[in-house]
């Protein structure tokens, strides 16, 4: 095909992304917005598989058989709880797949292969794409175990972990030098992306749960630029573009959550926020004689008295899976003529809009999950507010306490203290993962329901229908 039409071809599937991406901001879009997107990859892929460079096709059409297997097994077996971590290790592939395939056109360069010239621009290119893949690659499988639980989701803090971090930066930024002042072999950037990979390792290591989300968009805006970077290898422009919107968008999205939780990206990826659990003696001082428990039929007669509900949603609800009986559960409400909204914090779970993806899977509908900003006045109006499997993000400390050694001080919270009634839905009484206790549970308005989320959900219809 030639170059023109290729061109025009990428413009077009450029297009898709940018006018996708515009729709992804809207629920009501969303849907739209991915399968536009999706198209301009297709178109992508297409052209690009029909353009005359390319001299075998086996290695591509084996590459994308077993892509499509992976890809299918992976969407098939994982539930939507567990989205976070195929977010994580999709970023992770990717990142890992821009460094890999740099390294191979470098090679192919050095031996006169399809690059015609080997400047400047391609090897600051392949430096920057090398060495933010290597991170993306090994960064994101941290995430993803912490996430699955396959090691410790609280910080690991190494002992000189900042000074250690900052010699292997030192090691990728003197071996990109030597790569772009004296391209003449491919042992620098392949050094590179092992020393960037274990550097990606010790980034993640001491960051604890809470802070996922952040680090998940982080972790998506470099795979985006390591896109980027592979692009202006190859000097594919839709690469390019592609890249750039994943990078930038990821930056924007990170940025937002920080902001969420009145903390700086340097506190989010260096503060260790997590480590220090609150002690018994601790807790003891805000709950002793102070917690209320229900049992889900006092729980019920709240509820049957109550002309406005609140839904605050949180990772517990994820984990007990809980957002069909919560469905059940609103639908009973609003056969009553009980309104009942949904209450989202920017941060709630571990991943962007999590509890929003939770929600939408059992139909509720888009009108009735309320950012933070637009349902905070409400509480005040508000009979009764019911938390499931929230912690953090509900915790008045946040709004009280001046603390600087209190990690979530100044975080913009639900004020689901200010309601008449409030409901928690929570097994214990342990801290979340900021690691303090929560005054909320002590309050007078306050009653805990300790149980599984799924199941105390599931009493709390039953009790209501009898």
């Amino acid at each position: 095909m030639p170059r023109e039409y290729i061109n025009l071809f990428y413009l077009l599937a450029s297009v898709c992304f940018i006018i996708g991406l515009k729709l992804l901001s809207h629920p009501r879009t969303a849907v739209r917005g991915n399968l536009l997107g999706a198209l301009g990859m297709l178109i992508a892929i297409v052209v690009t598989l029909l353009d005359r460079r390319i001299v075998s096709y086996e290695v591509i059409i084996a590459g994308l058989v077993i892509g499509a297997l992976i890809g299918a097994i992976m969407a098939y077996k994982a539930p939507m709880t567990a989205m976070p971590q195929v977010v994580a290790i999709f970023n992770g592939f990717g990142g890992g797949a821009s460094a890999l395939a740099v390294g191979a056109a470098l090679e192919e360069a050095l031996k006169g292969g399809f690059i015609e010239e080997i400047d400047i621009v391609f090897t600051v290119s392949a430096a920057a794409s090398g060495l933010i893949g290597g991170i993306s690659l090994t960064g994101s499988g941290v995430a993803f175990a912490k996430l699955q639980g396959l090691i410790e989701e609280r910080p690991i803090l190494l002992p000189g972990r900042h000074a250690i971090n900052l010699a292997l930066l030192i090691v990728c930024i003197a071996l990109s030098a030597w790569l772009i002042v004296n391209p003449v072999f491919s042992l620098p950037y392949w050094l590179m992306v092992i020393v960037a990979s274990v550097l990606g390792i010790l980034l993640v290591i001491p960051i604890g749960g809470a802070d996922m989300p952040v680090v998940i968009s982080l972790l998506n805006a470099y795979s985006g630029i390591a896109a980027a970077g592979h692009g202006w290898v190859l000097n594919n422009s839709v690469l390019i573009i592609s890249g750039s919107l994943v990078g930038s968008a990821g930056f924007i999205l990170t940025a937002l959550m920080c902001k969420a939780m009145n903390r700086s990206l340097a506190n989010v990826m260096f503060a260790g926020v997590g480590t220090i659990v609150a002690t018994e003696s601790e807790s003891d001082s805000i709950y002793a004689g102070r917690v209320k428990s229900a049992s889900p039929e006092e729980v019920a007669m709240l509820l049957e008295g109550a002309r406005k509900v609140i839904i605050v949603p949180g990772y517990g609800m994820a984990v007990a899976q809980a957002q069909y009986p919560i469905k059940d559960l609103t639908d009973l409400l609003e056969s009553r003529g009980i309104e009942v909204e949904f209450a989202i914090h920017p941060v709630a779970g571990r991943m962007p809009g999590h509890m929003n993806v939770l929600l939408a899977e059992v139909d509720i509908p888009y009108d009735k999950l309320k950012e933070m900003d637009e349902i905070n006045p409400e509480f005040k109006e508000t009979d009764v507010v019911l938390v499931i499997g929230a912690n953090d993000v509900v915790n008045p400390l946040a709004r009280n306490s001046s603390d600087p050694s209190n990690p979530i001080a100044g975080m913009p919270i639900l004020n689901v203290d200010e309601a008449r009634s409030v409901v928690v839905i929570k097994r214990s009484l342990a801290p979340g993962f900021a690691g303090i206790p929560n005054p909320l549970f002590a309050a007078d308005n306050c009653l805990m329901l300790f149980s599984d989320a799924k199941k105390a959900i599931m009493d709390l219809a039953n009790a209501l229908k009898s």
